[in-house]
């Protein structure tokens, strides 16, 4: 790992700059990625890209920017995007500041903010190096998203071609999934949660083995595969279908024969279900038919302890006489078989045998 601090001018570093919107934004003589095309769109306020110019006239010191030094000889921005993007577009005549254009300034003001001297952290060394320092550095400012800082370490076609897919205001992924996936495109969530789908929490292993690729087109086949699977299987669209970990439940269910409608019918009466607090969790237990999904509603305090009072603290499975702290509330007739976590319904059970119970 290698790491060396330059302080370079700003008028360097706006020297040749170009902002192509969604399709990236360079400088430093075209050499550095200042928003390459796998990071999200501009978003500093107008107070905060004026609080960076009035650093820079006043010549406070600004905080310390890093980038990526590739094997090619360019550089990838990894922190200080948005501050950078600020002085060039100042320098650029896109916005004034205290009603004044750059080109409204003196010859003398103009070369104090062209000679400012910007703090510069280079980083160089192997994958894992960088990633694990880019994530150590990822501190302050408008934070990089983990996605954000893998895009930056796997940098290259693969990743580039990913972002098509799953990465731009309203790409691909966005218009036949956006429904079922949590966050936005651009902060890179659609695309970490496809390759979640497909190869699971082993990200950056996929992204290696793929950096060099000319296309992401096995990536994007499998996202629609998952959503046509999903769709099919649960015609029915509720607002609790988003978010869920649909690529685990696609590969554990893809092969198995399904009844939608039959699945429809028990989803509608699990959703009137007072009992059922999550929702949400509907769907994984109609496939697993695990009832932790469902967190079924628990017995209150008032009710466990009017159970323990009338038992006198005798289980009355084991017949043995126990503390109130020992003992846990317990369905008589299980919420399976329409049982309601009323006071009729409740008993206390020593631990032992409502593990028992529980496993049966």
């Amino acid at each position: 790992m290698k790491i060396e601090l330059k302080n370079i001018p700003i008028k360097e570093i706006a020297t040749g700059y170009k902002d192509k919107e969604e399709e990236g934004v360079v400088g430093y003589n075209g050499k550095l990625d200042i928003r390459p095309i796998y990071q999200r769109e501009f978003i500093y306020k107008d107070k905060q890209r004026d609080a960076v110019i009035d650093t820079i006239t006043k010549d406070f010191p600004l905080n310390v920017m890093y980038w990526a030094l590739n094997k090619d000889g360019t550089f990838g921005m990894i922190d200080g995007q948005q501050r950078t993007i600020s002085f060039c577009q100042y320098i650029n005549g896109d916005f004034s500041f205290k009603d004044r254009f750059f080109n409204n300034l003196t010859n003398e003001e103009k070369n104090q903010i062209l000679n400012y001297e910007i703090m510069v952290y280079w980083c160089s060394g192997t994958d894992k190096e960088r990633l694990d320092w880019f994530k150590t550095i990822n501190i302050a400012g408008e934070k990089l998203t983990d996605q954000e800082l893998r895009n930056a370490v796997y940098a290259g076609p693969w990743v580039s071609d990913a972002k098509r897919f799953f990465s731009k205001t309203g790409c691909p992924a966005h218009e036949i999934g956006n429904k079922y996936l949590s966050g936005t495109a651009i902060r890179q969530e659609y695309l970490e949660t496809a390759i979640q789908w497909i190869n699971g929490d082993n990200i950056e292993e996929y992204m290696a083995q793929r950096q060099h690729e000319t296309n992401a087109n096995e990536l994007w086949l499998h996202f629609k595969k998952v959503i046509d699977w999903i769709e099919a299987t649960f015609p029915k669209y509720r607002k609790e279908m988003k978010g869920l970990s649909w690529g685990e439940l696609y590969e554990e269910f893809k092969d198995k024969k399904l009844d939608p409608k039959k699945l429809e019918k028990e989803i509608t009466i699990l959703m009137m279900d007072d009992e059922v607090t999550s929702k949400k969790g509907i769907y994984q237990y109609v496939l697993t038919r695990k009832e932790k999904y469902l967190n079924i509603r628990t017995f209150s305090e008032g009710q466990k302890r009017s159970a323990y009072e009338r038992q006198q603290g005798i289980c009355p499975i084991c017949k043995n006489k126990f503390d109130y702290d020992e003992m846990e509330g317990d369905h008589i007739v299980p919420w399976v078989d329409d049982g309601k976590t009323n006071d009729e319904n409740c008993q206390m059970l020593c631990m032992k045998c409502n593990r028992e119970k529980s496993k049966k």
